[in-house]
C-alpha cells in the first residue's frame, strides 16, 4: 500500500474544523522531475528542428558569415556591393538605433540572406546530384570517371555528421515513368507466363489503354507528382493496407526472430528487461535524431520518413478504412501475460527505468496469481479477426468507462509486450522447432498479440524473443533496423550477471505494474469469441516451414560474380517449376527509399531469361556450358530489373496509381482491371541485415539472425522470405495454406528420396512434394557447372 499512497500527490480530509490537506513530497518530486524531463524533450526537438532545417550548414557557420561580413566592412571592403547600405536605409531611425547599430543590423541581415541562399543552393545541388542513378547500373567493381566526379561532389555537398532527417528535403521526388515504358516492361514480364493467344489478347488491351485511356490518367498523375511529396505512398498506405477489411494477422503483419543459435539468458524477466531497455534507448536516439541516416554505398542517403511512426503508434479500426494514431510520446508499456493486461510505467523521476528495474517489474507480472477477468483473456482476438466487427465493437463497448480507459492504455502505449507462456527457438535435432517458432510469432494463439500496435515484442519462457509488426506504418527494413540495434545492445552493451539476471541492483520502491480493468457485457464477449474463431481458422490453415541451408552461402556465390539475391530468385523459379510444372507471377519486394517518402516497388522475378534457364535444367540434352550462359543472362536480367525498380522505373506502382485514378474519375479500363486482378502466387522478400555498422554480428557464426517471414499472399501460393546471414548460411521462411490443393503437402511417390528435391540438384526430376517443404535447398555445388 505504500506505493499506492506515494502515487497520490496530495490527500485531503473534511473535518468539523475544516479541510486537512496532506502533501506527498515524494509524489510532488516525481511530478516535478517528470515535467522537467518533458520540457527537456521539447527543447531537444526544437534544437533538432533547427539543426535539420539549416543542414548542411550549422548555426556556427551563420556566425562565421556574419563576422566575415562585419570584418570586411571595418576593412572598408563592401562584399555586399551596396546592399548593406540599401538595407540600412529601410531600417527605422530612432534614438535606440544609432547609425552604427543600423549598419551592424544591416550587415547581419545581409549575412543571414547570403547564408540561407547558400543552404538552399547546396540542397538543390545535392537534390540534382542524388537524382543521378547511373552509378547503380555500372559493372560491379568498376566506376566510370563521371561517377567518380559525382561521388566527390556528393561528399562535398553532404556536410558532416548528418542527423536522422538531415537529408529529407534534399532527396529527389519519385519520378513518374512514361506510360509507354511501363506497358512495354509489363508485356515483357507476362510474356513467359501466357500462352501466345492469351498474350496477343493482353497486347491488344494494353495498346488500347495506352492510346485512349492512359494519356488522361497520366496527366493527373504527373500533376499529383508535382504537388505531393510522393505520388505513390499515400495511396499505397490507404488502399493496400488501411482499407483492407480482412484480418491483418497472417495477411498483412510480419515477424522477426531472435539470434539463431544464441540465447543470452534463459530468464524470461531478465531478457524482457534488457530488450525493452534496448528498444527504449533506440527510441531516445530516434527522438533526438541521433541515429545516422542509412546510406547506400556509404554516401547516398535513404529516406528516413518511415521511422517517425515506429513508436507510440496504433492502427485504429474503422468500418470503411482504418486510421493510424501516432502520439509524440508515451511513458508506459502495455503488457500481456496469461490472459491479463497491465500498464507498466517506463520512467521514474523523469529517468528511464534501468534493465534491472524492468526485470523486477516483469517478474512481478509473472508472479501475479490473479486470474483474467471475464472476457479479458481473448480480448486481443478482436485485432486478429475481421476489421468491421472490431470497429463496431470498439465504438459500442469501448467508448466510455473503464473499458475506454484500459483500451487507451493499450493504444497509447509505446509498444506492446507479450510475456509468452511457451518456449520456442531453434532446437538441434528437432526439425519442426523453427516451424513452430515462426507460427508462434506470425499469429500466436490469435489472442496473445495486439496486432494493431506498431509492433508486439514477444518474450518466451526460455528467454527467446521475437516480434510481430503491423505493416501499414512502415516496411520490414525499418523494423529490421530497430531489431538489429536491440539484439546488438542486449548482447554487447548491457549483458547479464553470472546468474542470468540484468546487471545492477533493482529499486524496490517502484509501484508495481497496474492491472487494467474491464467490464464486458455478454454481447461483447460473443463478438470476441466470433473474432477468435475467424482468426483461429486462419491460423490453423497456415502451413509453415523454416529451415537453414548451410552447404554454402554468399561467399561461394560471389566468387562467380553473381548477385546472391539473383541466385536465390532463379533457384526459386526452378523449385516452383519442379513443384508445379509451370511458372507463375512472382513478386519480390524492392525499396524506393532513394526518393523522399519512398516505400517499395515490385521486381517481377519470373523473366524470359530465368524461364529459359529453368527449361534448360529440365532438359537432359542441354550442356553445362549452355546452362551456365543462360544462368548468367538470367542473373544479369534480374539485377537490371531490381535496379530499375529502385530508381523509380518499376511497373506495378505506376499501374496501381493509374488504376486508383481511373476509379476516382469513373473510367473503366479492362487492361488495368486485369492487371490488378492477377494473383502473386510466389511472393518473395529478402530480409536486410547489417544496417547498423556499430555491431558486426556476421563475424561470429553464433550471432547470426534468423531473419523473419510473412504469410502467403495468395490462397493458392507461397510466401518466401530469406536472409543471407554470414558467408555460409541462408535461412528460409516459407508459408502456404493447407486448404489449397495447389500447396497442400502430398506423400512422396514410391522410389523418391525421403527428402524434398533440392532446388537445382540433378536433371529431369519430376515435380516434387507440394507444401513449404518443396523449397528446402539451393543448388548443390556443380549443379550449374560451377565446382
Amino acid at each position: 500500500m505504500a506505493e499506492a499512497h506515494q502515487a497520490v500527490a496530495f490527500q485531503f480530509t473534511v473535518t468539523p474544523e475544516g479541510v486537512d490537506v496532506q502533501l506527498s513530497r515524494e509524489a510532488l518530486k516525481q511530478i516535478y522531475l517528470s515535467g522537467v524531463a518533458s520540457w527537456k524533450k521539447r527543447f531537444a526537438r526544437i534544437k533538432n528542428s533547427i539543426l535539420t532545417g539549416v543542414y548542411p550548414a550549422t548555426p556556427s557557420s551563420w556566425l562565421v558569415v556574419v563576422m566575415a561580413t562585419v570584418s570586411s566592412m571595418y576593412c572598408r571592403i563592401d562584399l555586399s556591393m551596396g546592399l548593406i547600405c540599401h538595407i540600412r536605409r529601410y531600417l527605422p531611425s530612432c534614438r535606440y538605433l544609432s547609425f552604427q547599430h543600423r549598419t551592424l543590423l544591416s550587415a547581419a541581415l545581409f549575412s543571414t540572406g547570403v547564408w540561407l541562399s547558400g543552404i538552399l543552393l547546396c540542397r538543390q545541388s545535392l537534390k540534382l546530384l542524388l537524382s543521378y542513378h547511373g552509378w547503380m547500373f555500372e559493372p560491379h567493381g568498376k566506376m566510370s570517371r563521371s561517377t567518380r566526379v559525382w561521388v566527390a561532389l556528393v561528399k562535398v555537398m553532404s556536410g558532416r555528421k548528418p542527423m536522422l532527417y538531415s537529408f529529407q528535403t534534399s532527396l529527389p521526388k519519385l519520378p513518374v515513368p512514361s506510360v509507354e515504358a511501363t506497358i512495354r516492361r509489363y508485356l515483357e514480364s507476362v510474356h513467359p507466363l501466357l500462352e501466345e493467344e492469351k498474350y496477343r489478347e493482353m497486347e491488344v488491351l494494353a495498346q488500347a489503354f495506352q492510346q485512349h485511356t492512359a494519356p488522361r490518367l497520366q496527366k493527373y498523375l504527373v500533376l499529383k507528382s508535382w504537388w505531393a511529396t510522393n505520388y505513390v505512398s499515400d495511396w499505397w498506405e490507404e488502399y493496400v493496407y488501411l482499407r483492407g477489411r480482412g484480418p491483418i494477422m497472417v495477411n498483412s503483419n510480419y515477424y522477426a526472430m531472435d539470434f539463431l543459435y544464441v540465447t543470452p539468458t534463459p530468464l524470461q524477466a531478465a531478457r524482457a528487461g534488457n530488450t525493452v531497455h534496448s528498444i527504449l534507448l533506440y527510441r531516445r536516439k530516434l527522438d533526438r535524431e541521433e541515429i545516422p541516416p542509412v546510406m547506400a554505398l556509404g554516401i547516398v542517403p535513404m529516406c528516413s520518413f518511415q521511422m517517425e511512426r515506429m513508436f507510440n503508434t496504433t492502427r485504429i479500426p474503422g468500418t470503411e478504412s482504418d486510421t493510424l494514431q501516432h502520439l509524440s510520446d508515451s511513458k508506459h508499456l502495455a503488457v500481456y501475460h496469461k490472459g491479463r493486461f497491465y500498464r507498466l510505467w517506463l520512467y521514474q523521476g523523469g529517468r528511464l527505468l534501468k534493465p534491472r528495474d524492468l526485470e523486477l517489474q516483469f517478474q512481478r507480472i509473472l508472479d501475479d496469481p490473479s486470474p483474467p477477468q471475464p472476457g479479458e483473456e481473448k480480448l486481443a482476438a478482436l485485432t486478429a479477426g475481421e476489421r468491421v466487427p472490431w470497429a463496431e465493437a470498439r465504438a459500442r463497448f469501448f467508448s466510455q468507462g473503464k473499458n475506454k480507459v484500459s483500451l487507451d492504455a493499450i493504444e497509447r502505449a509505446a509498444f506492446f509486450l507479450a510475456l509468452d507462456e511457451e518456449a520456442h527457438g531453434y532446437e538441434r535435432g528437432r526439425e519442426d522447432s523453427m516451424d513452430r517458432y515462426a507460427k508462434s510469432l506470425l499469429h500466436g494463439r490469435c489472442y496473445d498479440r495486439w496486432f494493431d500496435k506498431s509492433f508486439t515484442l514477444v518474450v518466451y519462457k526460455n528467454g527467446k524473443v521475437g516480434t510481430n509488426a503491423e505493416h501499414s506504418w512502415a516496411d520490414a527494413p525499418i523494423m529490421g533496423h530497430l531489431w538489429e540495434f536491440m539484439l546488438g545492445t542486449d548482447k554487447f552493451h548491457l549483458g547479464y550477471s553470472e546468474g542470468g539476471h540484468c546487471c545492477g541492483e533493482p529499486s524496490t520502491a517502484m509501484a508495481p505494474p497496474q492491472r487494467l480493468q474491464w467490464d464486458f457485457p455478454e454481447e461483447c464477449r460473443k463478438v470476441i469469441d466470433s473474432s477468435y474463431r475467424v482468426a483461429k481458422a486462419l491460423a490453423d490453415d497456415v502451413d509453415f516451414h523454416c529451415f537453414q541451408f548451410s552447404n554454402f552461402g554468399k561467399g561461394l556465390i560471389k566468387l562467380f560474380k553473381i548477385s546472391p539475391d539473383a541466385f536465390i530468385q532463379i533457384s526459386l523459379q526452378l523449385a516452383h517449376f519442379r513443384d508445379k510444372g509451370s511458372f507463375c507471377l512472382t513478386y519480390e519486394a524492392s525499396m524506393t527509399r532513394l526518393f523522399r517518402e519512398g516505400r517499395t516497388e515490385t521486381v517481377r522475378s519470373c523473366t524470359r531469361e530465368s524461364t529459359a534457364f529453368v527449361r534448360s535444367m529440365m532438359d537432359p540434352d542441354r550442356g553445362q556450358l549452355e546452362r551456365r550462359q543462360l544462368f548468367q543472362a538470367a542473373a544479369e536480367k534480374h539485377q537490371h530489373m531490381y535496379r530499375l525498380a529502385m530508381t523509380g522505373a518499376g511497373i506495378d506502382r505506376h499501374l496501381f496509381c493509374l488504376y486508383v485514378l481511373s476509379r476516382y474519375l469513373g473510367v473503366e479500363s479492362p487492361f488495368l482491371a486485369q492487371v490488378l486482378a492477377e494473383p502473386w502466387r510466389l511472393s518473395t522478400s529478402q530480409t536486410p541485415q547489417q544496417q547498423i555498422k556499430m555491431f558486426d554480428m556476421e563475424k561470429s557464426q553464433d550471432l547470426v539472425s534468423s531473419g523473419g517471414g510473412f504469410g502467403p499472399v495468395a490462397d493458392d501460393g507461397y510466401g518466401v522470405s530469406y536472409i543471407i546471414a554470414g558467408e555460409n548460411l541462408i535461412t528460409f521462411h516459407i508459408s502456404s495454406k493447407f486448404s489449397s490443393p495447389e500447396t497442400v503437402r502430398v506423400p512422396l511417390r514410391p522410389g523418391w528420396a525421403q527428402t524434398a528435391w533440392p532446388i537445382g540438384a540433378g536433371l529431369g526430376t519430376p515435380p516434387g512434394p507440394r507444401g513449404p517443404s518443396a523449397f528446402v535447398a539451393l543448388p548443390r555445388r556443380g549443379a550449374l557447372g560451377y565446382t
